[in-house]
């Protein structure tokens, strides 16, 4: 995702001190004019508006009824349930992925909506981009706009199965053209990975994922993990060498005594990454947390 930044004063500050309404899971975030705007899973994807970055309230949700094509793609999903968004302004225009589905299944789709300002909202349904069925060994959720470093769209998405997949885009229907290429999985681990972020920085295209067991609570297992690749289609390999194919993936952030099971990340630009985590010292509420993302001397990121 590309995103401009809010100014040098956040160069200074990892961590951001966030405030308001911050209850999310899966958060995306993009920056028009002088608001930000974090939109996540829930009801017809929750929207959570800010004037400054850190001070958040909650906006109405994108979808008020479900697209016609919704109950035919995935006929169990129901309420309007919308998971993990992303969102980015591309060629003019802001595009909305974002995935239906139901927990354990890969019967699910991945669908698009596209409006020439955040702010001023008028959310068109571009339709079905991309769906999985028992059929398939992967689970089209969790997509991820990506825009290689010649300036070509592509598309990261995936959950558990086979892992993490990406396929470029049409630049003018912004709908997958040409083969799925497999780019993480975890083998031996029950296949634990999912919600891949995609950042280009010199050189290098540095995939994220979230791994283990979300959704639990202060129980969560969830972590993020990172590798990098010469090529936007793999391989991705961790700091040890160890290809993300064959269960790699450097350990970013695991979580601490406050903040259980961060994940469901979306990394801005290289230089911003957006999560949720559950805070042990408010029931367990899965809430917003934002930082700056930094870099070390050997081009491997860290907070």
């Amino acid at each position: 995702m590309v995103l401009v930044l809010a100014g040098q004063s956040r160069a200074l500050a990892a961590f951001w001190n966030l405030s308001g309404d911050i209850a999310v899971h899966d958060p995306t975030i993009i920056k028009e004019g002088n608001s930000w705007y974090t939109f996540s899973t829930g009801p017809g994807i929750q929207v959570l508006k800010s004037d400054n970055g850190t001070s958040w309230y909650r906006v109405p949700q994108i979808f008020l009824s479900e697209p016609s094509w919704w109950n035919s793609a995935v006929p169990a999903q129901k309420d309007l349930d919308v998971w993990a968004p992303d969102v980015q302004r591309y060629n003019g225009k802001v595009w909305l992925y974002y995935s239906i589905s139901t927990f354990g299944s890969n019967r699910s789709a991945i669908g698009l909506a596209s409006a020439n300002s955040v702010g001023a909202g008028q959310w068109k349904d571009e339709g079905l981009v991309l769906q999985s069925n028992t059929s398939n060994n992967y689970n089209a959720i969790d997509p991820e706009l990506v825009i290689d470093a010649s300036g070509n769209p592509w598309l990261a998405f995936g959950s558990f199965w086979s892992g993490l997949k990406i396929v470029k885009l049409d630049k003018n229907t912004m709908k997958p053209t040409g083969n799925i290429f497999s780019i993480a999985a975890r083998p031996n681990n029950g296949g634990a990975i999912e919600a891949p972020s995609i950042t280009y920085r010199n050189g290098y295209y540095y995939l994220f994922a979230s791994i283990d067991s979300c959704c639990k609570g202060v129980n969560s297992t969830y972590k993020m993990v990172y590798g990098r690749s010469t090529s936007i289609t793999g391989p991705y390999v961790d700091k040890n060498g160890v290809n993300m194919m064959n269960g790699g993936g450097t350990i970013l952030d695991s979580g601490n005594v406050r903040w259980k099971g961060p994940g469901g990340q979306d990394v801005v630009n290289g230089n911003l990454i957006v999560r949720h985590a559950y805070d042990a010292t408010d029931n367990g509420n899965p809430k917003l947390l934002i930082s700056d993302l930094l870099w070390d001397g050997n081009g491997w990121p860290t907070y």
